[in-house]
């Protein structure tokens, strides 16, 4: 089994936990563009973790504005193994109140203004996202937010949109009624082409408001998310310090095949490959265009 290293992608919280050690911010370039930023390599309890701010230190990229494929390779290069991603949403249900975590199992992507895939013209895969996010990991996250005493709620379905406006009424009606449970704008195409790229992924949709539907809560105030965004930082702060000291050093077989994703996903043959794309394929795909050669 490989050693494992945890990565986290969220905000600007993350980078001051107790108890990381051994921490430099490190360039790690990438052919598919320019990462948010750096990447801090460190250490809790002798565990590898990286972090990366989503937005940039400062928050200075908008979601569409997030090279999401150089992120993610970047991260790959980096030698994540497990990704959780940190992110705020808005609430379609009652019962999931500002504050509380969900530790979503499904995605529904309606963005349109962004690369969602590594592959193209020249090699082709085609990757299952049936089940995006690996159980094995969430199991781990679940167990660290019971751990601290973290409201959370395990499954539901997380609507990606393009932003950086805020739902009309209308629509966050629509995505109700369609069975969504949180709404946000940065996890796709990041789960997507984790999953192309093995690693395994979770997401942590911390609730910060009820989007526009509720009619005590009818538009959502910066202000008030900001507010919220800070409480629930540190309790995220809490829960990667705690599923750090307890995550398994050896990475396990993921149970769903996350880490093995490419092993049937290539069509293209290897004498038919574009070199230029197979050379930027290194990372993600290395394991299995190897194999193939």
């Amino acid at each position: 089994m490989a050693q494992s290293v945890l990565g986290i992608i969220g905000g600007s919280g993350f980078y001051n936990l107790p108890g990381l050690e051994n921490s430099r911010w490190e360039t790690v370039a990438s052919p598919w563009g320019k990462p948010s930023d750096q990447i801090l390599f460190a250490e809790i309890a002798g565990l590898p973790v990286r972090f990366l701010p989503r937005h940039g230190r400062g928050h200075k990229l908008a979601p569409s504005g997030i090279d999401y494929r150089a992120n993610i390779d970047a991260m790959k290069r980096a030698g994540v193994t497990d990704l959780v991603s940190i992110s705020a949403c808005g609430s379609f249900r009652e019962a999931l109140a500002p504050g509380m975590f969900v530790l979503v199992d499904q995605f529904i992507d309606r963005t349109f203004a962004r690369e969602k895939s590594f592959f193209g013209n020249g090699c082709v895969a085609h990757v299952s996202v049936a089940d995006p996010v690996s159980p094995g990991l969430v199991d781990l996250v679940e167990t660290a937010a019971r751990d601290e005493a973290i409201t959370h709620k395990r499954g539901g379905t997380y609507l990606v949109m393009e932003g950086p406006q805020f739902s009309s009424r209308a629509e966050s009606n629509l995505y109700r009624a369609w069975g969504c449970d949180v709404i946000g704008m940065t996890n796709m195409p990041e789960a997507k082409l984790a999953r192309e790229a093995e690693i395994c992924y979770a997401t942590v949709a911390m609730v910060t408001d009820y989007d526009c539907w509720h009619d005590e809560h009818t538009h959502v105030d910066v202000a008030a998310v900001i507010k919220i965004m800070q409480a629930n930082t540190e309790k995220a702060q809490r829960l990667v310090v705690n599923l750090a000291r307890a995550f398994p050093r050896q990475h396990p077989p993921c149970p769903i095949g996350s880490d093995r994703a490419l092993d049937v996903a290539i069509i293209t043959a290897p004498d038919a490959r574009d070199p230029d794309l197979v050379a930027k394929l290194d990372a993600v795909a290395g394991r299995v265009l190897q194999r193939q050669v």
